[in-house]
């Protein structure tokens, strides 16, 4: 019979992601958000090529987002609410950490693999900020699929994408717990 860790289950079982406007500072600094980053960098990864890696946006980078974001926004001509929720990602943020889908060329390992590792690192980055006692969301939006602002403004390569950007800060509230899909609904079960 297995050991069970019940306090990593308990903290699954109830995690919540917390709203990113709802984040505060201070946020972690460099050596509490080490110990995040080492977490989420230990996810399932076949092949060990590390499809993915961290920018760590801080401080005047945020400010700096912020402005290419609005600018980008108005030469796209989005509307002021879509433009402004690409610009507010940042200049809301005390700490956010983007997620750098980075596939390698392999013949052993499918792309999708690679981008379910990806998302998988997300996941675990949000977790393990929320299991220190930080607030985090797992955001994206249209400025994560913009080319010309990911590649000029955070240095993509050609082949990279954001999978997620991870806002990291303060929580000021607690937020209610949201509807729970229904576990018999969206599973099978074979015995047979």
């Amino acid at each position: 019979m297995p050991t069970p860790n019940t306090a990593a289950m308990e903290f699954l079982l109830g995690r919540r992601s917390r709203p990113a406007k709802t984040l505060t500072g201070p946020a972690p600094d460099r050596a509490a958000l080490e110990p995040i980053l080492t977490a989420a960098a230990r996810t399932p990864d076949h092949g060990k090529l590390e499809p993915w890696r961290f920018i760590v946006i801080e401080g005047a980078g945020l400010a700096r987002l912020s402005e290419a974001a609005g600018a980008r926004g108005e030469a796209l001509e989005l509307d002021e609410g879509n433009a402004g929720k690409g610009r507010k990602q940042f200049s809301d943020s005390h700490l956010c950490v983007a997620v750098v889908e980075s596939p390698k060329d392999s013949a052993k390992i499918p792309a999708i693999e690679q981008t379910y590792s990806a998302g998988a690192v997300c996941l675990a980055l949000l977790n393990a900020a929320l299991a220190s006692g930080w607030g985090a969301n797992w955001l994206t939006g249209w400025i994560a699929e913009d080319r010309p602002f990911v590649e000029d403004t955070l240095g993509l390569a050609p082949h990279e994408r954001i999978a997620g950007f991870i806002h990291i800060g303060t929580e000021t509230s607690a937020p209610p717990d949201r509807p729970r899909p229904d576990l018999s609904a969206i599973t099978t079960w074979v015995s047979e």
